[in-house]
């Protein structure tokens, strides 16, 4: 089941799969019910808290590109026909700005693989069906024999973290409201990533189509790519996470949401962060 010669597995996936034992066991023997439910959040915060460094420089390298969106359309518009001075004039102003656009890449790319292995190891579990399999593979490549489990108790809160929402039907209609939450949570977050520069977008077209109507001319009814995007993903991201709730175990909204709900938390305090920048901006 967890192929210890593949490479990602042995790397990845194997030993977060021991962590998450590990914090199963601890929480079994001090009786706490549903504890592999509460060893998926624990395990999903501590990996948020570990890469937490790394998450938080992409989201200020990302907020600081998104204050030089207005200063980029420019050159953009002025250097469209020169495609060498406009990337010139783009790197001169991230020099200025002191903004290193892969700071916001490197992150993610070191992140990626830790986040698909917990993906990876919750869906092998959860989505297997036959949980003497699950605990024989579990048992094949734990580290230490005390680690060895005799069986998986996959209730948490009075569900059965393997069920789907799909299965409504024979479950319960309430079990609708599993992706429901999971596609508002990942909204929030979307909305809280998004730049602000709608106001500066809007601004910008009504002042064209004023200066359209004086003179005479049809104003442009062309949108802003990166606006465009920006929109389409802050609707299509949370659909697609709410429906991949739907037709998941449960377990794996469990990790969704409360990856989420730390994004969010720490969203907010960078925000916070950049209010008390700007405060200080304008006392000076």
């Amino acid at each position: 089941m967890f192929d210890p010669n593949n490479f990602f597995n042995s790397f990845f996936v194997i030993p977060i799969l021991n962590a998450l034992i590990v914090l199963y066991k601890l929480l079994e023997a001090v009786k706490i019910p549903g504890a592999f439910g509460f060893a998926l959040i624990l395990l999903t915060v501590l990996i948020r808290l570990i890469l937490n460094p790394l998450t938080a420089t992409q989201l200020r390298s990302t907020q600081k590109l998104s204050r030089l969106k207005p200063e980029i359309d420019r050159l953009t518009e002025k250097y469209k026909n020169d495609k060498g001075r406009l990337h010139q004039e783009q790197l001169k102003l991230y020099q200025q700005a002191g903004i290193n656009p892969a700071a916001g890449c490197l992150p993610l790319l070191v992140q990626m693989p830790i986040l698909i292995a917990l993906y990876n190891l919750f869906f092998q579990i959860l989505n297997n069906g036959n949980l003497a399999v699950v605990t024989e593979g579990i048992n094949k490549v734990v580290y230490l024999p005390f680690l060895k489990i005799s069986s998986l108790d996959l209730t948490f809160l009075g569900l059965n973290l393997a069920h789907k929402p799909s299965e409504w039907q024979k479950l319960g209609w309430w079990l609708l409201l599993v992706p429901i939450v999971t596609g508002l949570l990942q909204y929030w977050q979307t909305k809280m990533m998004t730049p602000k520069n709608a106001s500066l977008a809007s601004s910008r077209s009504a002042g064209e189509a004023a200066r359209s109507a004086s003179t005479g001319q049809v104003p442009k009814k062309e949108e802003d790519m990166g606006t465009m995007m920006q929109k389409q993903m802050s609707l299509m991201m949370p659909l697609m996470i709410g429906y991949f709730g739907y037709i998941f175990p449960l377990g794996l909204s469990l990790y969704w949401n409360t990856f989420t709900v730390f994004g969010i938390i720490q969203q907010y305090q960078l925000s916070k962060e950049k209010e008390v920048e700007n405060g200080k901006n304008r006392q000076s």
